[in-house]
């Protein structure tokens, strides 16, 4: 590629002039047009600005180092020169240190790196004919308003080629290429100039100088103010119109204008938005069959036979419960736990089940149908074959391609970065490293959980209770609600700190893996991101849906963590409710953290910013200076939108069988976060650089790995960690003969038929409570449900058929439910082909009308030609075909 730009357009391309040779930027004072988007003359319109701080006004750096860095700068600006762009420097209206530098790129050089850059661009009108949807009426009711941001005028294109400049669609030379597609070649330019070498090492591109500190800020332009139109009546205030019609709250409920935003941000941010708003229009069913299974377990609670017998004095009443913990620990009553039977009869019904297999078939039709939608999006903006054709180099990469390989397909020599070995010594280590920060965040969540088993000693000896007590404190701050509570707290706090430095680490890990695209680094850094948010979001959550409570033993030989922590127990319900509990604390600290982040803190540095230039506001700032003082978009870009939603997207569908409302609120937070980051990026950002992109990446796979994974875990919670499997079991097979005692089949009986009894004389020592026992009863009963024999039996507190029959149970039901939905997806996925035959058929058009506009045109400069050569053949003297003379 570097090759091709010096034989192209770059002839002084690794050459460093000396001073008397350097080219140097005009300048010119700022004019009085507060919106103007051109250099002084009116004509030359900026593409992108540099900004620096002069170094002769610089007092923090030494001398020295300021004389390198300004001959850094020159030597750059002086190489974009050489490269065809033209630069003006103006002086700052606001702070006289700063030096703003406008770019313009005119148009032999646009069409140079548009072919370079092999960039579609129009051939003609498209003169497809679409059907509306049926659905179209509905929809116009919340599209914009067409009369406000009329539709795109939609074209064939082709890859552009300076030699077959007529068959493009060109009208006018100066809107031919949009500024989106200027700003993008521009930038392509500023990434790889060279400004110094070192050591036979040629150092190049903006983002290096950037990080130095040599330039303070690099961006294109906005094209007017978000409040008002611009006075300059050249500027299509296109930025205006997506704040009074995308951005501003009062389109809530309205449709996003995608083609108005790919014009304006580019293929990538657009993709973004497409892909949010579908995603969130596909919860709208999801969050609705979610309410209607919430509300049936709010209606059905009051018949709930088993929380009513937890709640009965004469039943729940009677149970005695034994110590929860070694010695500090005192007996209760079951009744303590009447409050949390109740709001687990809520989120424990048979809803719950209906949902779990309702949203495994959902999360495969919101999948396939956006592969469709997606490729929809990629022929009507021109990124089918992106990938193959568009895509550049990393100029990091190109910079290390020092080893040269033989091309198996091409068999050309070409050059790499590094050697095959290099390669595996490379992968292993970013491999290792990503795996130890994996390892450390599970180190985390142990802690977490040696805090949870070494706080409840200090929780239930605080709470004192006692089984005559009637504290009304008791409902509601048990020594395991407070444990839950703090300990999620906490959990949060570590996730949110491991986040911040392993983003730092992952960014390291990456660089020096040295992906050879743009599109396979933000994959290769979203795969290792992933990876680690997977673990640090979602294993607490694992730990309680799986591993609490399930490996206790029994009240008289207890299991014990580090040979010191006796393990947690769940309540008498199960452990689905402070999974419910984990989940909301999570997920809500989650968006109010990212609300801060996101939108509070750039909105207060810009309050600040713009408070601290109220002094001198008499003055008329250019708008080169308005977006120099907004904030940069920073190196990741969309990546954590994109990680906040596919983390939101886990929540919702992994563990969806423990709180049906999830949807609901992923609905409302949507709904709100689309708007959020319109109005981010359109009032608080500086305008990014517009790339393109054919998917969401890396996202997509992710994805689908969540959604095969959520069916097992939805089952597994079903089966594990919620109770109904074991009601099933008691209602059909152990609440009638031979086993049960009732004539038919009912619930009754089941709280104590399932917790099982002990004698307190078998207390070991070491675990024998302090408190004294008040009563004449000999027995108590097992917190969580457990089958085992009664003190007495010839198999006392070994597991009895009961518990045999629950194990059979619980693992009939996660296979039956696994392949049943399976079986759905599959059909489903065969069922809805990932390209609709009117996306395949348009496809095949335009190839078809590129193909054969330019291949007639090309025979139409041959005929032409031909024919004039045979006019000269047969009019001029001396002719082999001239007729002889009789």
């Amino acid at each position: 590629l570097v090759l091709e730009l010096n034989q192209v357009i770059i002839p002084t391309y690794g050459t460093v002039p000396d001073q008397q040779n350097l080219h140097t930027p005009e300048w010119a004072d700022s004019d009085d047009k507060p919106d103007s988007l051109f250099f002084s003359d009116g004509q030359r319109r900026i593409d992108f600005v540099l900004v620096y701080e002069d170094e002769s006004k610089k007092m923090t750096h030494k001398r020295s180092d300021r004389k390198k860095q300004k001959r850094k700068r020159q030597v750059y600006e002086s190489n974009l020169i050489n490269n065809g762009l033209q630069l003006e420097a103006t002086r700052s209206v606001l702070d006289e240190k700063l030096i703003f530098v406008k770019v313009h790129a005119p148009w032999e050089v646009l069409c140079a790196y548009a072919e370079v850059m092999h960039i579609k661009l129009p051939l003609q009108p498209d003169d497809l004919k679409t059907r509306d949807s049926a659905f179209n009426w509905f929809s116009r009711l919340f599209r914009v308003d067409e009369n406000i941001i009329k539709p795109e005028q939609e074209f064939f294109t082709a890859p552009f080629e300076k030699e077959h400049l007529s068959n493009f669609y060109i009208q006018d030379k100066d809107t031919f290429f949009n500024p989106a597609t200027r700003s993008r070649i521009v930038h392509f330019i500023l990434s790889r100039v060279e400004y110094a070498t070192k050591n036979n090492v040629k150092k190049f591109g903006i983002n290096k100088l950037l990080d130095a500190g040599i330039y303070k800020a690099a961006f294109p332009l906005h094209d007017s103010s978000f409040r008002h139109p611009s006075t300059d009546p050249d500027c299509p205030s296109e930025r205006y119109l997506l704040y009074k019609e995308w951005a501003h709250p009062k389109n809530i409920f309205k449709l996003q204008p995608l083609d108005f935003i790919r014009k304006y941000y580019g293929e990538k941010i657009g993709i973004y938005f497409a892909w949010l708003g579908f995603y969130t229009n596909m919860l709208i069913v999801a969050a609705v069959v979610g309410v209607g299974c919430f509300l049936y377990g709010c209606l059905t609670k009051d018949n709930c036979t088993w929380s009513q017998e937890v709640c009965d004095p004469n039943i729940g009443g009677n149970i005695i419960m034994c110590p929860q913990c070694d010695k500090v620990c005192t007996y209760w009553n079951l009744t303590i736990t009447c409050e949390s039977s109740k709001k687990l009869c809520i989120f424990d019904s048979f809803g719950t089940l209906v949902f779990a297999v309702f949203m495994g078939i959902w999360v495969t039709l919101f999948l396939e149908f956006w592969k469709r939608r997606q490729a929809e999006l990629e022929y009507e903006w021109d990124t089918v074959e992106y990938l193959e054709q568009e895509e550049q180099i990393r100029p990091e990469y190109e910079a290390r391609c020092t080893h040269v390989v033989m091309n198996e397909i091409t068999q050309q020599e070409e050059h790499v970065p590094y050697t095959a070995c290099e390669k595996c010594i490379r992968m292993t280590f970013c491999t290792s490293a990503v795996l130890f920060w994996i390892l450390l965040i599970i180190a985390s969540v142990i802690g977490v959980i040696v805090y949870r088993l070494s706080v409840f000693l200090v929780f239930s000896a605080t709470l004192s209770q006692h089984i005559t007590g009637t504290q009304a404190i008791r409902k509601y701050l048990t020594p395991q609600t407070a444990t839950s509570v703090t300990a999620s707290i906490i959990s949060f706090i570590v996730i949110m700190i491991l986040n911040i430095i392993y983003e730092k680490v992952a960014i390291m890990i990456t660089d020096f893996e040295l992906p050879r695209t743009q599109t396979d680094y933000e994959n290769s850094l979203t795969t290792k991101m992933f990876l680690f948010q997977f673990v640090n979001y979602y294993s607490s959550c694992f730990y309680i849906a799986f591993f609490k409570g399930k490996f206790v033993g029994y009240p008289g030989n207890p299991v014990y963590w580090l040979g010191k922590y006796r393990n947690e127990e769940c309540d008498p319900g199960g452990c689905l409710l402070e999974l419910t509990t984990q989940l909301a604390i999570i997920v809500g600290g989650k968006a109010i953290w990212n609300n801060i982040q996101e939108v509070l803190l750039p909105w207060v540095k810009n309050l600040i910013g713009r408070y601290c230039a109220a002094a001198r506001s008499e003055k008329i700032v250019p708008r080169w200076e308005h977006d120099y003082h907004l904030q940069p978009i920073g190196k990741l870009g969309l990546f954590y939108e994109y990680l906040e939603m596919v983390i939101q997207f886990g929540f919702v569908t992994l563990f969806v069988a423990s709180f049906p409302l999830a949807p609901l609120l992923a609905l409302i937070n949507n709904m709100l976060e689309i708007r959020l980051d319109a109005w981010k990026m359109t009032t608080q950002f500086r305008r990014i650089v517009p790339q393109k992109a054919q998917d969401i990446g890396a996202w997509q796979p992710i994805m689908q790995g969540i959604a095969i994974l959520a069916v097992v875990t939805n089952a597994m919670i079903i089966a594990f960690t919620s109770d109904m499997i074991p009601r099933l079991v008691y209602y059909w097979s152990f609440s009638v003969p031979p086993y049960g005692n009732h004539s038919t089949y009912t619930m009754k009986g089941y709280i104590n038929n399932t917790l099982s009894v002990f004698n307190i004389s078998d207390f070991k020592n070491e675990s024998k409570p302090f408190p004294p026992w008040f009563g004449n009863q000999t027995t108590c009963r097992q917190v969580y449900r457990d089958f085992r024999y009664p003190p007495g039996h010839q198999h006392q507190y070994e597991h009895n058929i009961y518990y045999w029959h629950v194990i059979a149970a619980k693992l009939a039901f996660i296979i039956v439910m696994e392949h049943v939905i399976y079986f759905v997806k599959f059909v489903i996925s065969y069922a809805i082909p990932d390209v609709s035959q009117k996306t395949k058929s348009k496809v095949k058009r335009e190839k078809y009308l590129t193909q054969k506009l330019l291949h007639e045109n090309d025979l139409k400069v041959v005929k032409k030609t031909m024919g004039k050569i045979a006019d000269k053949i047969f009019k001029g003297g001396g002719s082999p075909f001239r007729p002889k003379a009789e």
